[in-house]
């Protein structure tokens, strides 16, 4: 656990803001995280990898919590197998759990299923958690590499890329109850899952901290998504015909470095804004309007492309001192240096205000802001 007095929060967050906090505290363990917030009397503030978060004022009466729980636990997935079986099962994996999945061998006859369950800690790197699962031959991740932030984050935000969102893999997840203290589960159903949306950011946004999560993957017969955006193109290029999840990981990982900034070169949260969902009413009148419009049919409409829209509204390249436009991918707005967080979020308006006008669709932000 590591205490701070008055703390500059410049490099935990990747846009790169500097904004300074009364006080930060990193903990990693879910004691540690109760000890602090029983004797807390500051405003409250959770912050994960501070990927998605812009930072607009200085919190001198804030406590920052950093939450580094990490640590990753294969359990096999006995649903459907009897109690008896299931502690078996439990007990022979538990002498298990550090030994790559793809060394490990059947010691008993119960009937396993194909996919796996794997319980990650909340501070651990997404990403690093996806090649983890990669290396293990588990699939249900790769379409969502390189996606920045924690694994805690993951839930909260219902991430997703290329046709996969976390809902797809999500079993569980355990979170504390900050009034409380008390360790609760919260199931898919409790998750209220939608469009880069959960509950964690609607009824019960600051009330909870989540310690674990506990995703669903697969050990064989993999599903591949390669459907969406540029993967298939992309595997080709790279003379790909039967590409494995490993080969679908490195092509998205190839799309989105050559799409989006690195945070570390220059100060960005990935994708500001939400891509909207519109009616197929109102879809089929832009579309006649713009003919180069691309959507994407939902189940409640059609998902339209902020970034596309953001462009032909002229945004995209455009600098203002040091915060703007990405010039590759308008979606992206960025620091350049020594931008301030007020600056990006008035640039966010005007954004979001030109894209009305001109197309009566209402851009919601994906990012934090705070």
């Amino acid at each position: 656990m590591l205490l701070n007095k008055k703390y500059n929060l410049l490099t935990v967050n990747t846009f790169g803001i500097e904004a300074y906090c009364k006080r930060l505290v990193a903990v990693k363990t879910v004691t540690a995280l109760q000890k602090v917030l029983s004797e807390n009397t500051l405003h409250l503030y959770l912050l994960g990898g501070g990927s998605n978060v812009l930072f607009t004022k200085d919190f001198y009466n804030w406590l920052f919590i950093k939450n580094n729980i990490k640590g990753i636990k294969t359990l096999e997935n006995t649903e459907g197998v009897s109690a008896t079986e299931r502690r078996s099962v439990e007990s022979d994996t538990g002498q298990r759990n550090n030994v790559p999945l793809h060394d490990m061998t059947q010691r008993n006859s119960v009937p396993l299923h194909e996919d796996v369950i794997v319980e990650i800690g909340a501070g651990e790197n997404w990403h690093s958690f996806v090649l983890w699962a990669l290396q293990n031959n588990l699939g249900g991740v790769e379409n969502l590499s390189l996606i920045p932030g924690t694994v805690g984050a993951a839930p909260i935000q219902n991430i997703g890329a290329y046709g996969v969102e976390l809902k797809d893999i999500f079993v569980k997840l355990e979170a504390l109850n900050l009034q409380t203290l008390d360790i609760e589960v919260f199931t898919k159903e409790n998750c209220q899952f939608g469009y880069r949306q959960s509950v964690f950011k609607t009824d019960l946004k600051g009330k909870y901290c989540i310690t674990k999560v506990y995703l669903k993957l697969k050990k064989a017969h993999h599903i591949l998504h390669t459907q969406y955006g540029d993967i298939q193109r992309t595997l080709t290029d790279m003379g790909i015909e039967n590409p494995t999840i490993q080969d679908i990981s490195r092509a998205v990982v190839h799309i989105r470095q050559s799409k989006l900034p690195d945070p570390s070169v220059l100060g960005n949260a990935g994708s500001f804004f939400k891509n909207p969902e519109i009616s197929q009413g109102q879809f089929y009148i832009l579309k006649n309007q713009y003919p180069n419009m691309v959507g994407y049919p939902t189940t409640n409409g059609v998902k339209v492309a902020a970034g596309w829209l953001i462009e032909q509204c002229g945004w995209k390249g455009k600098r203002f001192g040091d915060v703007g436009v990405h010039a590759q991918q308008a979606l992206v707005l960025v620091n350049y240096g020594s931008g301030k967080g007020l600056a990006i979020k008035e640039l966010s308006e005007k954004i979001q205000a030109s894209v009305l006008e001109k197309f009566g669709i209402a851009l919601m932000t994906e990012v934090n802001i705070v």
